[in-house]
């Protein structure tokens, strides 16, 4: 069933081990000019972002500034996605983009505060700024803010949120057709709103192709600990999972490596980004999150004029999330099941829930009662 577990991991994942290592000699707590090439995290297609034309470099380029939660650069997907749209955006619309690491939750608000002070633009990265960024932009009117994962009242931060529970409920079909044991397993990295939407999404997912199977969910309560999330992650595979979806920033690390030290027979699913490197060969295709997008995007609507405070909600038919699988690991047939609950989700004939109390309250839907998808799922190539 899947490709060997060898052949793409030699000189991905060098490279991408090569430019983490020049990023994180050149970081500090402070601010710094990012002229460097996109990270080696994949960065998939940036959706709608080949709307927004690149604008011409300002004598005195627009400064954006992005702070990242704890976790920081090196997370492998949710703060380097973030970095990726960012940088793109530097090469595209000659900003000047800059990142200022938190190094704990007490830095959120005077990272963000030198963000406005030095800059037009202010991303923070993660539904953990909120408190901050409301505060930091009620204090700086005149200056713009990006918030990513949760919504700010103050009236220049735009607000970007995700579906997540959609690509999740399709990861979570991937897994509930494909387990061997009958048992899957997720671990979240702290219960917030964007993680349980994950997680619940998935076992709704699961349960509607699999009603028998059982979904271990843990916790670890932090983004920041790939040692206990191996540990978690473990401990499901040896309780008779196969299949693990972590959704937990720096803490999935572990997840991936905990399936590499089981072998064959063991998998990963991805979280927000394409995590193959991470382990070659032992990731059953992604659940994209679209971060990259969104500051990619924001940057763009910032140098073009067009930047538009307030809440934004991206998911399957703002092509904001979906489940990839770029390496041809997940059998075609799954893949076909998953794309007519792609097509049900995006129709709103199936709504996946956001909540555990929703989750609760679902009722699955066969897959024998919908129509065929009306085109192959298209995977991005590696």
């Amino acid at each position: 069933m899947p490709v060997s577990k060898n052949e793409r991991g030699g000189s991905r994942q060098a490279v991408f081990m090569e430019e983490s290592s020049v990023l994180k000699q050149t970081l500090t707590r402070r601010a710094f000019t990012t002229r460097a090439a996109a990270l080696a995290v994949a960065v998939p297609a940036l959706g709608f972002a080949a709307r927004f034309a690149p604008g011409a470099a300002a004598q005195d380029p627009i400064v954006v500034t992005m702070v990242t939660d704890t976790a920081g650069l090196g997370d492998q997907n949710f703060n380097d996605l973030a970095n990726a749209g960012g940088t793109k955006g530097a090469t595209d619309f000659g900003v000047d983009f800059r990142v200022i690491e938190s190094t704990d939750a007490t830095a959120y608000l005077p990272n963000l505060t030198a963000g406005a002070e030095q800059g037009e633009l202010t991303i923070g990265v993660g539904f953990l700024l909120t408190d901050a960024i409301t505060e930091v932009g009620n204090q700086y009117p005149d200056k713009k803010f990006l918030l990513i994962d949760s919504v700010s009242d103050a009236p220049n931060v735009e607000s970007v949120t995700f579906k997540e529970q959609e690509g999740a409920f399709l990861a979570g079909v991937a897994a509930g057709l494909a387990t061997k044991t009958n048992k899957v397993g997720t671990v979240g990295g702290q219960k917030i709103p964007p993680v349980v939407k994950y997680i619940v999404g998935f076992e709704a997912g699961v349960k509607s192709v699999n009603p028998d199977a059982e979904v271990q969910v843990g916790y670890a309560d932090t983004f920041d600990d790939p040692g206990l999330g191996k540990e978690l992650t473990l401990a499901q595979y040896n309780a008779g999972a196969d299949i693990s979806f972590p959704v937990a920033g720096r803490t999935g690390i572990g997840a991936f490596e905990a399936a590499k030290e089981k072998g064959a027979g063991f998998w990963a699913i991805g979280a927000d980004a394409d995590q193959d490197h991470l382990a070659p060969g032992f990731q059953f295709g992604y659940a994209r999150k679209g971060v990259d997008t969104a500051v990619y995007k924001t940057i763009g609507d910032v140098v073009n004029g067009t930047f538009t405070p307030g809440p934004q909600v991206l998911g399957l038919n703002e092509d904001g999330v979906d489940y990839l699988d770029p390496y041809g690991v997940v059998p075609a047939d799954v893949m076909a099941v998953v794309a007519q609950y792609r097509q049900a989700i995006k129709d709103g004939t199936i709504v996946p829930p956001t909540t555990e109390e929703e989750l609760a309250a679902f009722v699955p839907v066969d897959p024998a009662s919908l129509p065929p998808a009306a085109s192959p799922v298209a995977s991005p190539a590696a």
